[in-house]
């Protein structure tokens, strides 16, 4: 299946400057596309992933990529309608355009006839002096058109400074450059880019003449119209320090059955057939969460590899009593507990009723012998019938854990801090 019949079929096309065209120049031969990615954190987000998968993508498909990590964009920022950026410092900047530059590198390949070469548009942009922007750059945009972008006006009466204003200029700069150090024909984005992308195609339209392509992938949502990759402890994000895989495979898992199909022609790299089945399992046993499992084990393994991915499936069976808690790396436990909801204790003779009204599996000493006496408390999976009886250090897994659980459902850890 051609590339782009592909992405029609998975909803991967939201907008574009013609597909036809677009084909025509695939069909041709190899063809050299960008995506960018601002250095405005020391991470990637989900957010960013369907942009990295798409990149992989039109690889497999024979084009080339070059992943730009933008060491000078990432020093303004694109307008967001919440305000003002804060501008973080050079030096943080270009920390964190090595941390995402090493993000992206496993997601791609850097050998062979499309190998994908990495780029940084401080290069070009830092060899601009201030005369030469507006000379070279600034005159080729009419303001009229920066103003008609939906975040400018909404940004209007509240005030924007030129700083975030000039956003456009420099990322339509770096499609310039691109296409006239590397051949590049085509940029992509998120739908929120259509207005800067538009602007680098016509602003290489009216210094060369050329014809570039350029498409938008959509606004990944939920099906309740809350935002796609958030949860109670904030963004989810790629590295592993600042989201543990073990909480990446439960945001997939925890994906509700209205948007987990979308996910899956979004994210994954199954079949189509395979898709449409796991679509049908949902529709017909829902309960099973089969698609769920498969679109986190798939993610989880692309992003954290399959040793990582057997770690969290095994702790997220363990931690209900499918599984040998004592058997799990230590760290996977922990992110697991963290996830579930993790209390410190600080003395040695706790009771597990007291252990069980810290972790918050119920809500009082009271609930918590009632518990027991109905054979539904349970200390590292093995059921409690003596609420009362004092948790020994030889108890705890990794002589520090204990997984606290009510009934069949209700989980949740303590931690043994001397």
């Amino acid at each position: 299946m051609h590339i782009l019949d592909d992405f029609a079929w998975r909803g991967l096309i939201q907008e574009s400057t013609g597909l036809d065209s677009l084909r025509e120049s695939i069909d041709a031969g190899r063809l050299t596309f960008y995506v960018g990615f601002d250095p405005t954190a020391p991470s990637l987000h989900v957010g960013h992933f369907m942009m990295v998968l798409t990149a992989r993508r039109l690889q497999l498909a024979g084009l080339r990529p070059l992943l730009l990590v933008g060491g000078a964009t990432g020093m303004i920022g694109d307008p967001k309608e919440a305000g003002e950026r804060t501008l973080n410092p050079p030096e943080v900047v270009a920390g964190w355009v090595g941390k995402i530059r090493d993000q992206l590198a496993p997601f791609v390949t850097y050998e062979g006839d499309n190998a994908a070469v990495p780029v940084n548009n401080l290069d070009w942009t830092s060899e601009l002096s201030v005369v030469d922007f507006l000379r070279d750059v600034g005159k080729h945009f009419p303001v009229s058109k920066m103003l008609a972008r939906e975040v400018v006006k909404a940004r209007l009466e509240a005030g924007i400074s030129f700083t975030e204003f000039s956003y456009q200029l420099l990322q339509s700069h770096d499609y310039f450059e691109l296409n006239r150090r590397h051949g590049c024909t085509l940029q992509f984005g998120g739908s929120d880019q259509w207005g800067n992308i538009t602007a680098g195609v016509d602003y290489i339209r009216r210094r060369t003449g050329e014809h570039v392509h350029a498409f938008v992938t959509p606004l990944v949502t939920k099906a309740d119209g809350t935002k796609f990759g958030k949860t109670e402890g904030g963004a989810v994000w790629l590295d592993p320090e600042l989201t543990s895989p073990y909480a990446f495979y439960q945001f997939w898992l925890n994906a509700g059955d209205a948007d987990v199909v979308r996910y899956l022609k979004y994210f994954s790299f199954k079949s189509h057939e395979e898709i449409e089945e796991l679509a049908a399992a949902t529709a017909e046993k829902p309960a099973a969460r089969l698609a769920q499992k498969a679109l986190a084990e798939e993610l989880t393994t692309l992003l954290h590899g399959e040793e990582e991915t057997r770690n969290v499936v095994a702790a997220s069976q363990a931690l209900f009593g499918r599984g040998e808690l004592a058997e799990l790396p230590e760290a996977t436990l922990r992110a697991a507990l963290v996830e579930a909801g993790l209390a410190a204790i600080h003395k040695p003779d706790v009771t597990v009723a007291e252990a069980m009204k810290e972790a918050g599996v119920v809500a009082s000493l009271g609930e918590a012998r009632r518990a027991a006496k109905e054979g539904g408390a349970y200390l590292n999976n093995v059921r409690v019938s003596d609420p009362a009886a004092v948790i020994n250090p030889s108890d705890l897994i990794h002589g520090k854990y204990g997984v606290i659980r009510r009934g069949k459902k209700t989980v949740a850890g303590v931690e043994l801090v001397h």
